[in-house]
């Protein structure tokens, strides 16, 4: 499932219900976050081939925002994404039967339980994935359709290589990975006018099979029809990627996708994590912040050893001096020259962000 909340509407308190419950059910969430656009919405529903778009409306101009979302998605050649949603007492039951007539699957209104919203998606979005007949890399439908049956386990021989540069981004949790690649994407769109860009995006699942998918609600400049962005959950694989991780990258990086730069996030890893397996991403990247430890922990983060470019980020953190001089020292002691970035992802056109995507 997709869910999102509308344009200028910040009520994000029943969504975060709503995605809790449907991931302790065992499905997989894309969570968009609020103040989405209708383009937002449809983009993101093609790229990451939902069954159904779940929408949170308590602001007003729902009738109108439903309606946008199905014609969107009809447009965008997908009119079998489902589409229902909520909004308390927002939306009435002249204003649901309207709605339904045109597009919305149903609206649960005020006093509807989780029960009720949790069966009703089950069973009207439970879905048969079929390989597509015409397999064209470049095509966003199609890409997006091939990446759900690697996911279930389809063979799909990719097709060559292309020019793609294909990095891998790691490191621990909260260390600002999605930020710092949302702010290369905006960088790297700026630079390179003409070029396209892919990344993968990946969250753990639960022990229910469920997953909450939310790096699509942290990034802003990853909005961008020249970006294609795939959430994957990990579905019980250990080390930080997904058993289609693989596939999924040969299919993205082939000449036939057209994308320029491909882009790879793990969830957060820890000290004994080698995510990236040799020959799988051309350059593989450590995401620091200056909250590892004392400096013994550095001695066990293999990543250290085995990554190309090392980034110290939150460079605005107190104590974020120390730390960078302790990495670097590290790292002269165990792979003299390893380049060492200083940034700040959160902070617009950062230095060191730039510095690192030079190093790129």
């Amino acid at each position: 499932m997709l869910t999102a909340v509308p344009l200028c509407d910040g009520h994000d308190s029943a969504i975060t219900a709503v995605n809790l419950e449907l991931i302790r059910h065992g499905i997989e969430v894309v969570y968009l976050g609020f103040h989405r656009s209708v383009a937002d919405i449809v983009r993101a529903a093609v790229q990451e081939d939902v069954a159904a778009v779940g929408i949170s409306s308590y602001n007003g101009g729902h009738i109108e925002f439903f309606r946008e979302v199905a014609d969107g998605l009809g447009k965008a050649g997908r009119r079998e994404i489902g589409l229902f949603g909520g909004g308390g007492g927002t939306i009435t039951p002249a204003d649901a039967e309207r709605m339904h007539v045109e597009g919305t699957d149903r609206i649960f209104l005020a006093g509807a339980s989780f029960d009720d919203m949790v069966g009703y998606v089950r069973e009207r979005y439970e879905r048969t994935v079929e390989k597509p007949e015409h397999l064209e890399a470049g095509a966003p439908l199609c890409l997006a359709r091939m990446i759900t049956c690697l996911e279930e386990g389809m063979i799909l021989d990719a097709p060559s290589r292309g020019s793609a540069k294909v990095v891998g981004i790691t490191g621990p949790g909260g260390a600002g990975k999605t930020t710092l690649i949302d702010e290369l994407t905006r960088q790297y769109l700026v630079e390179h006018p003409a070029h396209r860009v892919a990344i993968l995006s990946h969250d753990p699942s639960t022990l229910h099979q469920g997953a909450l998918l939310g790096d699509r609600a942290t990034m802003v400049y990853a909005q961008d029809d020249r970006v294609f962005l795939r959430s994957m959950a990990t579905r019980g694989r250990q080390g930080g990627l997904s058993p289609a991780t693989g596939p999924a990258l040969a299919w993205l990086s082939s000449a036939e996708a057209g994308f320029d730069l491909v882009m790879v996030e793990t969830v957060g890893i820890g000290q004994e994590a080698l995510p990236f397996p040799d020959r799988m991403v051309d350059r593989r990247i450590l995401v620091m912040n200056t909250d590892y430890g004392a400096r013994l922990q550095l001695q066990k983060i293999l990543m250290l050893e085995v990554a190309d470019i090392v980034v110290a980020n939150k460079q605005d953190r107190p104590g974020s001096d120390a730390a960078a001089l302790e990495i670097r020292r590290h790292l002269d002691a165990i792979a003299p020259g390893k380049p060492l970035v200083r940034s700040v992802a959160s902070r617009h056109g950062d230095a060191g962000v730039a510095e690192l995507l030079k190093l790129l």
